[in-house]
């Protein structure tokens, strides 16, 4: 990682390593990676821990449509916020922090309810993007990198909309932690509901 802390990265890019998937089903490959700084209501993570889950290898082999590349995949991981953009209040930087491929936008009618976590406002996609429609890689030639499903996890920073983020206790452990993103809560949650 660079190194630095976050009152010498806050607002401004930064270089970091990712595991870049440039073409379908090829070897992932570490690159320097520049990572702009958060948006208002986004939030940039240190990620400490992340794991592969089938979806990652599922969007790496497919070819069509939703697929693009070059593309930063992984959705289940644990971090630390190094930097908060304008109209963020419910994380500050140190909080530990869990990205979400599901959003909570703590407002809509789903979001409120208690029988359900999908929100309206913010419905779950496979987009490319971040909500603007943009993307907060580029690799160090200026080429847009992709997220996906608004986390990119295979990355050592990333930038997440703060409807995608949890705070969590900084004691639970991060190779536990990081499956609370997706393998947990879908797996778990989908038995324990069915049942």
């Amino acid at each position: 990682m660079d190194g630095k802390s976050s009152s010498n990265t806050a607002g401004k890019p930064l270089r970091c390593r990712a595991a870049i998937a440039r073409k379908a089903g090829e070897p992932l490959v570490i690159e320097e990676v520049i990572v702009a700084p958060p948006n208002p209501r986004e939030v940039r993570i240190k990620i400490i821990c992340t794991s592969l889950c089938h979806s990652d290898i599922t969007m790496w082999k497919l070819k069509d449509p939703p697929a693009i590349f070059p593309r930063i995949l992984g959705h289940e991981a644990v971090g630390v916020v190094e930097s908060v953009g304008e109209g963020v209040h419910e994380v500050v930087e140190g909080d530990t922090v869990i990205p979400t491929f599901v959003s909570d936008c703590g407002e809509c009618r789903d979001c409120l309810s208690e029988k359900s976590n999908l929100c309206t406002k913010f419905p779950f996609s496979i987009s490319p993007w971040m909500r603007d429609e943009t993307s907060r890689f580029t690799d160090i030639n200026g080429e847009t990198l992709y997220h996906f499903v608004y986390v990119s996890s295979f990355t050592e920073y990333t930038v997440v909309d703060i409807a995608h983020v949890t705070k969590i206790d900084p004691a639970i452990p991060a190779n536990r932690a990081c499956l609370l993103s997706c393998g947990v809560s879908t797996g778990v949650g989908a038995a324990w509901r069915t049942a």
